[in-house]
This record gives C-alpha cells, sequence and structure tokens, in this order.
C-alpha cells in the first residue's frame, strides 16, 4: 500500500531520516487499513495497530492526532487509490457502456465468496462510522460522490456514442446514484446473508438497464 511522502525532516543527527519516517506512516496505514477492513473501526484499538505494527506509540501521534483521523487517512488513501483504478478503466480504448460494464464486473467479482481486507473497507465502515465520526462520514461521503461523477460522466459518454440505452426521464447522475445505492446496500447485505444473491440481482439490473 503505497502512500505518499508526507513526512517532515529531523534535522538531529542520530534522529531518522525523512525516508525512514515516511515508511513508518506507511507502515502504520497499511496495517490500520488491513485491521479495520477486517474487523471494523471500533473493533481495532491503537494498541492492536501499533503491536501488529511493531511500533512505538509516539509514532503513532507524529502522524496522527487520533485514532479518528488515522481512520480519515485511511479512507482519504483508498479513494485515492480508487480513482487510480477508474481512471485506468476510463482510458480503456472501448466503448462507454464496456467501461461501466469493467467496473460492475470487477465490484461483483471482488464482493461474491466472503470478504476479506482487500475488498470490504468502504462497505464495512458504511455501515458504522456514520453515527461515530462526523470527520469519517464526511471523508466517506466525498468518496461517493467521487465515483458517482464518474459513473454519471461514463453514463452520458454512453449516451452520446449510443452505446447506453438513454431514458429521456432520468438524468445520469440520477442512475449513477441508483446504482451506486443499490450496489452499496447489495454488498452490505451479501455480507449479513453470506450469499452473493443480492449482488446477482443488482448486477442483472445494472447490466439490463446498460443495455447488456
Amino acid at each position: 500500500m503505497s502512500i505518499p511522502d508526507t513526512s517532515v525532516p529531523i534535522s538531529s543527527d542520530n534522529a531518522p531520516s525523512s525516508i525512514a519516517l515516511s515508511n513508518t506512516k506507511a507502515h502504520l496505514l497499511a496495517t490500520g487499513y488491513k485491521l479495520i477492513a477486517q474487523k471494523g473501526f471500533t473493533a481495532v484499538g491503537i494498541k492492536q495497530i501499533l503491536d501488529t505494527a511493531g511500533v512505538p506509540k509516539g509514532s503513532f501521534y507524529h502522524y496522527f492526532a487520533s485514532k479518528e483521523a488515522f481512520g480519515e487517512a485511511i479512507i482519504e488513501h483508498y479513494f485515492t487509490q480508487y480513482k487510480n483504478r477508474l481512471d485506468i478503466i476510463g482510458a480503456q480504448d472501448v466503448s462507454s457502456q464496456q467501461k461501466l460494464y469493467d467496473y460492475f464486473q470487477n465490484w461483483y467479482d471482488t464482493q461474491q465468496n466472503g470478504c476479506d481486507y482487500e475488498k470490504c473497507l468502504v462497505v464495512k465502515l458504511s455501515a458504522e462510522v456514520a453515527d461515530i465520526s462526523e470527520p469519517m462520514r464526511k471523508v466517506l461521503y466525498l468518496g461517493y460522490q467521487q465515483t458517482i461523477a464518474w459513473l454519471a460522466s461514463q453514463i452520458k459518454a454512453g449516451w452520446a456514442d449510443n452505446s447506453v440505452p438513454h431514458l429521456d426521464n432520468i438524468a445520469a447522475e440520477s442512475m449513477a446514484k441508483r446504482w451506486y445505492f443499490a450496489w452499496l446496500g447489495a454488498s452490505l447485505i451479501a455480507k449479513i446473508s453470506q450469499t452473493d444473491t443480492p449482488l446477482a440481482e443488482v448486477w442483472q439490473m445494472t447490466t439490463t438497464e446498460m443495455g447488456r
């Protein structure tokens, strides 16, 4: 998990270098990401993160004022990486319908057969942080908006290249929201029911509406 170097160099000859500090921050975020995606935010304490990462408490507070700030940083980085994946899909030399299909097929594939730390950070936190952390809720919501805006842009492009059916009574932004909200809800229900049926239902709905 690559984290941008935001560390401040320390001038003391005996102090660790800025590169070492950056690596420590990256290691803390990667460790916290894995633990929180597996167990949830409230179930993971700072001590567990530090013990698992093998770093002292001072290193944590050098970068993060609180566990809540740590959670914000993890979500922000997740959506930065997610945006990079959207850009890769968007850059493909295929129809807009195919780009949308590839996006949702990836979601379908990664949410099936259980939920490990590679798949479920946003799904897990969506059901957890809204009522316990306003800063984390806000950064999570901004991430949702980023993805919905990308979906809407692909829908509009699909209307332009005639690869996606255009219904006169619905805006692209509204269609993007319906799809995203349906998929997020289906992912949550799939976790609760421990079946892939909710995902299969929204997959069928989405592919039909995109003209597949």
